[in-house]
């Protein structure tokens, strides 16, 4: 698959479920596209879409490591999005790169990303966190920000205030998560 053919076949109207997966399938023998893709949600950022948003979620789920390569224009970029429907997809990325470096402690992450890099995902993270946006971005944002607290011991007091003081206020989905982080904060003694 070609730049242009990739471009065509995420601008030529909503792509489906199945559809995603095949190009997903495809882009996986193509890993040099990946940064291609990231391109892609860049500009659709700009226009409002999101397929390559969505495409791009997809293919990270099946290899994060794929990121990496282009890693410090993905964390440079990230203050830059406005679209909801490219920062979701987007901040499910950051959940699953802290997610491979703390949780599973993956040696291709823990060798080749920065703290620089990773005061920018928290840095992102704290301000949908707090935003007004729709609750899949914070809840992907608060899982994100539990881990890095693990590296940079004030984040967990400053999340700790903020899901203490937006808990009343989110969704059913929101509050599951906000529960699961603030009890696992206690057991951290937060």
């Amino acid at each position: 698959m070609t730049e242009e053919e990739l471009h065509i076949r995420l601008s030529s109207g909503r792509i489906s479920k199945l559809e995603i997966d095949v190009l997903v399938q495809q882009l996986r023998k193509e890993p040099q596209l990946a940064p291609i893709l990231y391109q892609e949600v860049l500009w659709e950022d700009k226009e409002g879409t999101f397929n390559a948003s969505w495409s791009f979620d997809h293919l990270m789920r099946k290899d994060p490591s794929l990121i990496l390569p282009f890693f410090e224009d993905f964390v440079n970029d990230l203050s830059e999005l406005k679209t909801e429907s490219c920062i979701r997809p987007i901040a499910h990325v950051c959940e699953m790169v802290c997610k491979a470096y703390f949780k599973k402690k993956d040696p291709v992450f823990v060798q080749n990303i920065t703290d620089d890099q990773l005061e920018k995902i928290m840095t992102s993270c704290f301000d949908w966190l707090i935003g007004p946006m729709n609750m899949a971005p914070k809840v992907f944002s608060m899982t994100s920000l539990y881990y890095l607290g693990l590296k940079f011991d004030w984040v967990h007091p400053e999340l700790k205030q903020v899901l203490e003081d937006t808990y009343a206020t989110g969704t059913a989905g929101y509050k599951n998560r906000a529960k699961k982080t603030l009890d696992k904060l206690a057991k951290l003694g937060i």
